[in-house]
């Protein structure tokens, strides 16, 4: 009769071992799968650059808590509206003075972010600062700096400064926008965009 005992007790503690473990492991997939679609490609770039997707995955975790404590804040409309308004000069003057254009678009991208409640230290903080919310933007971010860059020391080509003007109207389209009921941000299709006047 004790031998029967034992052997349920131990049954019971071998099915709690499976199940802690079957549950670590439903959560740990759970995480990857959020984490992966809240942060896209920098989710996979991330994780060539560490050197294991858990260590990737607990630095994305702590750039979402670093940034929830930031206070970023979607732009009163009045902020909005000034901000679309500089900006639109900004595009204007693209067709005129791109090179002067390219240093004024990154000034004002500096303030957009500020105002949004960004502190902007350095380039890479910004990215991944930016990447919790905005992960779709790295890529147009890091290219408007690298071409700012070049721009900076003489060397931005048309084409350059080209995309330039893309990229900062992508950032801007997306910073500027009116936020969601859900938190997020009115797709572009959707919004005003910004530049539409410009076009017209």
């Amino acid at each position: 009769m004790w031998p029967d005992i034992a052997i349920v007790g131990l049954l019971g503690v071998i099915a709690a071992i499976i199940l802690l473990a079957v549950t670590r492991v439903g959560v740990t997939l759970a995480r990857r799968h959020r984490l992966k679609r809240r942060f896209g490609a920098e989710y996979e770039r991330l994780v060539g650059d560490r050197d294991s997707k858990s260590q990737a995955e607990a630095e994305l975790v702590l750039r979402e808590q670093y940034v929830s404590r930031l206070g970023v804040h979607p732009l009163d409309q009045r902020t909005r509206n000034r901000l679309r308004a500089q900006w639109l000069r900004v595009l204007v003057r693209f067709a005129r003075d791109p090179v002067a254009a390219v240093v004024a678009a990154q000034r004002l991208l500096v303030t957009v972010l500020r105002e949004r409640g960004y502190p902007v230290v350095h380039r890479e903080q910004v990215m991944s600062d930016l990447s919790v919310d905005h992960a779709d933007l790295l890529d147009h971010f890091r290219s408007a700096c690298d071409i700012f860059e070049r721009n900076a020391a003489g060397t931005a080509s048309e084409r350059d400064l080209g995309q330039a003007q893309a990229d900062y109207n992508a950032l801007f389209a997306e910073l500027l926008a009116e936020p969601a009921d859900d938190g997020g941000v009115v797709p572009a299709t959707s919004a005003h965009r910004v530049g539409d006047e410009v076009s017209r």
